[in-house]
């Protein structure tokens, strides 16, 4: 073999051998890393059972188990034809999960909304998410409990208490009749980030915009003992100073103890007097939120030949204009909680309404829900409008008005959207 042969096969073997050691190097540490990877998974699985040792963690996780296991619960049951194209609208969870966040307890009228079917705020987990491991163990309170009348006193609370029982019974038949919804991906803290908790008289009560929700947070507060009185606290104040806390800003163990224990309370109004409302509300007056960010994408798409002055700053949207906005399919801008609809900013299906008031008896309903939880009899439900003080409040006679620059079709199709709602709290529908 001569020198130029040795060297080759030096060269060759030296080669060899390099590549071999690189890829034993890269193996060694696959391994290592695997095994450093498995225990940190065993160590934060074993964080979360059992229940009686719950520890706080980051809303990241998801809780997509444990809905499963609850809408099993929910008798199955065979929906008719008018209601299968509603089969979505009931729960709307079939989406990606919503990163919650702790970081507020409360929205401003004007602020950015934290609607459940606002894309802005959703977003795909990349990460493979952490389950609960036994939801069997969770109680969800799917059977309806008499409420507790201890504190009311008097005769003149017998025609109210005869209206909640049959609100809650014929809501009960409905979701029995119709509920049986299963979607794994729903999730606990989106269902509950619109109610909100006082401790002191165990209440939780779901915000519905436009129902009477800005003096029902007064009531809270004074119930909190944050203020003395709920004439004296400004709009600023109710919306802005974040004092009142979210159900989703609790732990799972804390979200379950008060679902099952605390009255949990609902304030409804007619769909279509509520869509106005809000309307006249948020496009009507001047509004540093909804014009720029609604209004514009709203005069953008639906108005032919906009003027430029109009598509700037997007003031003067029609009630029309708003109207195709709320029935496309692709929306310029998603959907906002002052005209969500009820099933999907509540979930009365799921989380069973110990009271169901309406906005139309609000006087009547709220006097006997302050008698109903032992609120101090110097506590009244305040009265006077929050905002525009100086307009008419928004009549059945008003929506008349409104509906009547629509067509047939057009209003048919706003019943349509709203068709859950008008069955769960026995609103008649509209003539159309």
């Amino acid at each position: 073999m001569n020198p130029k042969q040795v060297f080759l096969s030096v060269l060759l073997f030296g080669t060899a051998g390099l590549l071999l050691f690189m890829y034993l190097q890269v193996w060694i540490e696959e391994q290592h890393s695997g095994r450093i990877e498995k225990k940190r998974e065993q160590k934060g699985t074993s964080e979360w059972w059992p229940v009686k040792s719950l520890k706080h963690v980051s809303r990241m996780v998801t809780t997509g188990k444990i809905q499963e296991h609850i809408t099993n619960q929910i008798s199955e049951v065979h929906m008719p034809e008018d209601l299968k194209k509603e089969r979505g609208n009931l729960f709307n969870m079939g989406r990606p999960t919503r990163v919650l966040r702790k970081s507020s307890y409360s929205q401003g009228e004007d602020e950015a909304p934290r609607s459940s079917t606002d894309n802005s705020i959703e977003t795909h987990q990349k990460a493979k998410p952490r389950v609960l491991q036994k939801p069997t163990e969770m109680n969800w309170p799917l059977v309806t409990r008499p409420l507790n009348k201890s504190s009311v006193q008097g005769n003149k609370w017998k025609k109210p208490a005869a209206t909640q029982e049959k609100r809650r019974s014929l809501l009960h038949e409905f979701c029995k009749k119709y509920g049986g919804v299963k979607d794994s991906q729903s999730n606990l803290f989106r269902m509950v980030s619109r109610i909100y908790v006082e401790d002191k008289h165990k209440i939780l009560y779901c915000e519905v915009p436009k129902a009477g929700c800005s003096n029902w947070k007064r009531v809270l507060m004074v119930l909190n003992g944050l203020a003395s009185s709920a004439l004296n606290i400004s709009h600023d104040t109710v919306h802005y100073g974040k004092h009142l806390k979210t159900l989703d800003s609790f732990d799972l163990k804390g979200v379950y103890m008060r679902l099952n224990t605390y009255t949990k309370a609902v304030f409804v109004r007619d769909p279509m007097e509520r869509l106005v409302s809000a309307f006249r509300d948020k496009f009507e007056h001047p509004n540093s939120y909804y014009h720029p960010v609604f209004g514009k994408a709203i005069i953008k798409k639906y108005r032919p030949d906009a003027r430029e002055e109009a598509l700037n700053n997007g003031s003067g949207v029609k009630f029309k204009e708003f109207v195709y906005y709320l029935l496309d399919a692709h929306r310029p801008v998603g959907m906002d909680i002052h005209w969500e609809r009820v099933s999907k900013l509540c979930y009365p299906c799921l989380i069973n309404y110990d009271f169901i008031g309406k906005f139309e008896t609000l006087e009547e309903d709220a006097s006997y829900f302050l008698q109903l939880i032992g609120a101090p009899t110097e506590l009244k439900f305040p009265t006077f409008k929050d905002r525009h003080s100086s307009d008419e409040r928004t009549s059945a006679h008003m929506v008349r008005h409104y509906l009547k620059d629509l067509s047939q079709e057009e209003r048919q199709r706003i019943y349509d959207f709203y068709h859950l709602d008008y069955l769960m709290f026995n609103y008649t529908a509209p003539h159309l």
